[in-house]
């Protein structure tokens, strides 16, 4: 070996790491927090992926797999955050496919939220369960409100809403309304959503009040 071709070796002993390897991690460092910081507000499915990878976003609860479709014409909510999630299937589920029994998802709190004329359907395979309410003059009512979607459409409007918050910190949502630290996320006073829909994977409440409950099977869901 050459002089040129000579590792140096540290004092302990240990070769010490050849210099230009430091720039090639320098730069996957780099572009690794570049994608990180670029997830924007609909969070990036992307985004989320190099999170989970690393063990930034925690699971919430074992949950079926089976995608399920929420409606309703109007929601309106005090105390709103979102930020990006992990839901975790049980074990074994027969419905984990090539996912490996994960689903990202955006997480949606709601401190107090009312909704009118709500629909709630899932697909068992040549029928669907439905669940209805809300329909008449009482509204749908929930506190702490959380779920977990995968796609949420709707006309919406916020107040005083904050874009870009590290998930950890945010406050209008109460305890429950707070996600994992370095995860983007943001949070507002109120939410309006009309013409809601969303498809979810999981919906926990504190209370959750269904007037005028109608529980049945269809042909179609909602």
């Amino acid at each position: 070996m050459t002089s040129a071709e000579h590792t140096p070796e540290r004092p302990d002993g240990a070769t010490a790491p050849d210099a230009k390897d430091a720039p090639a991690r320098r730069g996957r460092v780099r572009a690794r927090r570049a994608a990180v910081m670029a997830v924007p507000a609909t969070l990036a499915a992307a985004g989320l992926a190099i999170l989970t990878a690393e063990g930034a976003l925690g699971v919430q609860f074992a949950i079926s797999g089976m995608p399920f479709t929420v409606t309703a014409t109007e929601l309106n909510g005090t105390g709103f955050a979102q930020f990006g999630g992990l839901d975790e299937m049980a074990e074994g589920s027969p419905n984990a496919g090539d996912t490996g029994g994960q689903v990202l998802v955006v997480t949606s709190v709601i401190k107090n939220a009312t909704l009118s004329k709500l629909c709630q359907s899932v697909d068992l395979g040549g029928t669907n369960l439905i669940i209805r309410a809300g329909e008449g003059a009482q509204k749908v009512s929930a506190s702490d409100l959380t779920t977990d979607s995968t796609e949420l459409t709707g006309d919406a409007a916020f107040n005083n809403i904050e874009i870009g918050n590290d998930a950890s910190t945010l406050n209008k949502a109460g305890p429950k309304g707070r996600g994992p630290k370095g995860v983007f996320s943001q949070q507002s006073d109120t939410v309006h959503i009309g013409n809601l829909r969303q498809t979810n994977y999981a919906t926990t409440a504190g209370v959750f009040k269904l007037p005028g409950l109608k529980l049945g099977f269809s042909g179609s869901g909602c």
